[in-house]
């Protein structure tokens, strides 16, 4: 594909791409290697969830300052010192002793992970002409598709044939190259005309996201009293009010209220948010339940992500033609009572069941959770115009972060409690993760109240005002 750019051209697009595997590739890989971090870090495996939380978190905090920042100190600095802070952070990570010192380790992984995409995918659109960008674009998202694909499988490996510690240490090596790259390929650029950011309204909305992750890991994770529990929840709710308040008075918000005024926009928003903390917390819960549920090695947890992934891939060809023949509204609610009775079916999985029928139930999750997401992005960024399409898409990025971070924390408050309820010992162990496996599907079910709100008629290339009000 890149043989059609000047080569000047195509290793830039290669910078980017390798750029956007490390951050996918880390977003993934960490799951299998958790119930050994545990071990030698004398934690509970089924209280690890803040090394994932933390990551999304931290990049959903970002996200929304990303371009700023690019137009701030430009946009090759902004790469070169994104690619730092994730080295540094996964080097910092490899040498945790404690799992706060870890945690702490993966918030600066996940701050320097927020900038890699979107200021690459700047990158690229100030780069390109406008009849190159969207080949552009796909070349990039091809990595992107590659590191969720072998993430939990070379996660797996690592900690058998290695440490855990190596899941951090291999990209040191890649991001060293991406550093000299950075400096060899990307031109020097200098700051560009920043518009006037808005500090107060970022600050209620990063505290927002933070305070209510906190809380709902607060709940297992991080053992706070009730009362702190309570607290975070509230003032969590009460800054993200207070954002939408001040964004609908200022001049220049980071996101502004009119983004709500689209049908399709505000549907989509609201139905990723709840449909993913369902679905946002398999690729954390699945490989932990096979490990500590089902006395699995991590390998064998990798491995079997492998067909969830595989599926999702394979049904990307198909999720456009069903889309436009059923529309959004039959799609979504439908498949999203499928994502929902595929992650409670997890419940039914025991040491004695066939490898075959456990292939089959991992592939049929695989399929029904990407036609989700196909279906969720597109019809939230539909509508958009030239105007607001850049907005939107950082709206919906940290959106999806911040669902997935909450996702695998009320997982981890559930698989708490639940543990607490049946008590100790490996067959009381797997019935906590059953019951997680229900609840977190049960979870799911909320957002066909959501996408029960698209127009029938809705469907790719359609207008926003089909969709009702």
């Amino acid at each position: 594909m890149t043989r059609r750019f000047p080569p000047s051209r195509a290793r830039l697009l290669w910078l980017v791409a390798i750029g956007f595997f490390m951050q996918t590739l880390d977003a993934t890989i960490v799951n299998t290697a958790l119930p050994a971090m545990a071990a030698d870090l004398r934690e509970s495996p089924l209280r690890m969830q803040s090394v994932v939380v933390a990551y999304s978190v931290a990049m959903a905090m970002l996200i929304p300052a990303s371009g700023w920042i690019a137009d701030c100190v430009g946009m090759r600095r902004a790469f070169f010192g994104a690619i730092v802070a994730f080295v540094l952070g996964s080097v910092l990570c490899a040498l945790s002793p404690t799992l706060d010192f870890l945690v702490a380790a993966r918030v600066l992984q996940g701050l320097g992970g927020a900038l890699l995409l979107p200021v690459g995918r700047l990158v690229i659109l100030r780069t390109f002409p406008r009849e190159e960008f969207l080949e552009a674009i796909s070349f990039v998202a091809i990595p992107g598709l590659v590191g969720p694909l072998i993430g939990p499988t070379l996660g797996g490996w690592l900690v058998q044939v290695a440490s855990w510690h190596w899941i951090f240490l291999i990209n040191v090596p890649v991001g060293l190259i991406g550093l000299a790259a950075t400096l060899r390929f990307m031109a020097p650029d200098g700051a560009a005309a920043a518009g006037r950011f808005d500090l107060a309204g970022y600050a209620m909305l990063a505290f927002g996201m933070v305070a209510l992750s906190l809380g709902l890991d607060g709940l297992s994770g991080l053992g706070l009293r009730q009362a702190g529990v309570v607290l975070l929840m509230v003032f969590g709710l009460a800054s993200l009010a207070a954002y939408w308040l001040h964004a609908a008075r200022v001049p220049q918000p980071l996101f502004s209220p009119r983004l709500f005024d689209i049908p399709s926009m505000r549907i989509g928003l609201l139905g990723n948010l709840f449909a993913r903390l369902g679905s946002g917390s398999m690729p954390f819960l699945v490989p932990l339940m096979f490990q500590v549920g089902l006395g699995y090695s991590p390998l064998y947890a990798g491995l079997m992500m492998l067909p969830v992934a595989i599926a999702g891939m394979a049904v990307k060809r198909a999720a456009t033609p069903l889309i436009s023949r059923l529309g959004y509204r039959r799609v979504l609610v439908g498949n999203t009572l499928a994502v929902a009775l595929m992650m409670a079916s997890f419940a039914l999985m025991t040491p004695d069941q066939p490898l075959a029928l456990r292939i089959v139930q991992l592939v049929l999750f695989g399929l029904v959770n990407s036609l989700q997401f196909t279906a969720m992005n597109t019809v939230t960024l539909k509508d958009l115009d030239q105007g607001t399409a850049s907005s939107g898409n950082s709206l919906l990025s940290m959106v999806q972060m911040l669902a997935m971070g909450m996702g695998v924390a009320a997982a981890g408050a559930a698989l708490g409690a639940y543990s607490e309820a049946f008590g100790s010992g490996q067959a009381q162990t797997l019935h906590a993760f059953q019951a997680t496996f229900a609840s977190m599907g049960l979870l799911t079910l909320a957002a066909t109240f959501i996408f029960a709100q698209l127009a029938p008629d809705a469907r790719p290339g359609t207008p926003g005002t089909d969709l009702e009000m």
